[in-house]
């Protein structure tokens, strides 16, 4: 399957994804985060710097219960901007 190319807001989308997610981890560290959330650091790596723009929701779903944070605020926070 190939992936159609993200757009600019898509990109933008998951960089604001990836801030949100690294400033609720905070000083925690990068592992001990991803190994709660059953995923590698890797993957949490890439989340946080955007390249991994459209993660899976229950991806996402994970990383807001063990980083305490509501999938409500995420979706908010990081839904494009209506012009």
């Amino acid at each position: 399957m190939v992936r159609s190319p993200l757009t600019p807001e898509e990109r933008l989308r998951g960089e604001q994804l990836g801030h949100m997610l690294r400033q609720a981890r905070g000083e925690r560290s990068i592992v001990e985060v991803a190994a709660a959330a059953g995923m590698s650091a890797e993957t949490l790596r890439k989340i946080e710097t955007g390249r991994i723009a459209t993660p899976a929701f229950f991806t996402i779903a994970s990383l807001a219960d063990v980083l305490g944070i509501s999938l409500d605020r995420l979706a908010v926070r990081a839904a494009p901007a209506r012009t």
